[in-house]
């Protein structure tokens, strides 16, 4: 190496210091923050089109269920993409939800303060500790909603290779499976497998809000869509099901019975729908 290349070399490595100093997260902080906008550029809609499904409740009498054409959101709403929102939308922070939005004791949880939902890595995880009004704000803030319960159902009855599943009882008893393992932990989003119409997460990890929760007695209608916070209570039976053996779903209503729109879970999340 030359005189001349040395004393370039030399003169130009404080500056390269310098820059690879400032393209590094400075502290913990910005680490975490870093973190939430990869989360954020998650996002990614799966469209559904126009079908029908089999209620586990209904009349006697009564056929399958037509859903309308849908999207939903591929993968259930993350810890950094929730703190984004409670950033940008106070009202939402731990400290400052009341009465029939949220029970203080509960949600968020997990959090160890407003702004601090965890780690780089943790905000990849999906959110949890979050009531059905914060769900909600949640959709709206974005132009979204919940899904309904008809909507959630008609794409949970996919497998990976079937888009209704629902009368395949090795599907249905894998189901009733990994809902005995709930709460024992999360995963990364990216870990997830697709179903048949390419969403994720449906049953793997955590139960979900649905916009109409409260009106899984029997009926299919959304009656809980637009009803008082507080009045979203409800209540199961297995007298009327559509199919006893399907454990699975029988689970997951007799969950929806019990929450209220305050009610917060550490194994309760959710996505949203268009």
């Amino acid at each position: 190496m030359n005189a001349l290349l040395r004393l370039t070399l030399l003169r130009t490595m404080p500056a390269l210091f310098f820059l690879a100093a400032a393209i590094v997260p400075a502290s913990a902080e910005a680490a975490v923050t870093a973190g939430a906008a990869a989360a954020e550029k998650g996002g990614a809609m799966v469209s559904l089109p126009a079908g029908t499904y089999r209620p586990l409740y209904g009349k006697a009498g009564d056929g399958e269920t037509r859903v309308e054409a849908f999207r939903l959101d591929r993968d259930p709403v993350t810890r950094g993409e929730f703190l984004a929102f409670v950033r940008a939308n106070p009202e939402w922070r731990r400290s400052q939800v009341r009465g029939v939005h949220a029970d203080r004791a509960t949600y968020l949880n997990d959090w160890t303060g407003d702004l601090e939902a965890g780690t780089a890595r943790t905000l990849r995880l999906p959110v949890t500790w979050v009531s059905w009004s914060a769900a909600r704000a949640f959709c709206e803030s974005s132009g979204k909603r919940l899904p309904t319960v008809k909507e959630w159902e008609y794409a949970a009855a996919a497998s990976a290779g079937e888009r209704d599943a629902s009368r395949d009882p090795a599907f249905l008893q894998r189901l009733t499976s990994e809902y005995a393992r709930r709460g024992l932990g999360l995963r990364d989003i990216g870990e997830l497998e697709p179903n048949a119409w390419g969403v994720r997460g449906l049953h793997e990890m955590t139960w979900e809000w649905v916009e109409d929760f409260n009106s899984v007695l029997v009926s299919d209608d959304s009656r809980g869509v637009g009803a008082r916070e507080f009045d979203q209570v409800c209540a199961s039976a297995a007298i009327g099901a559509t199919d006893p053996s399907n454990y699975a779903a029988f689970l997951r209503y007799a969950v929806r019975a019990g929450l209220e729109g305050r009610s917060a879970m550490g194994s309760l999340g959710f996505r949203c729908a268009i």
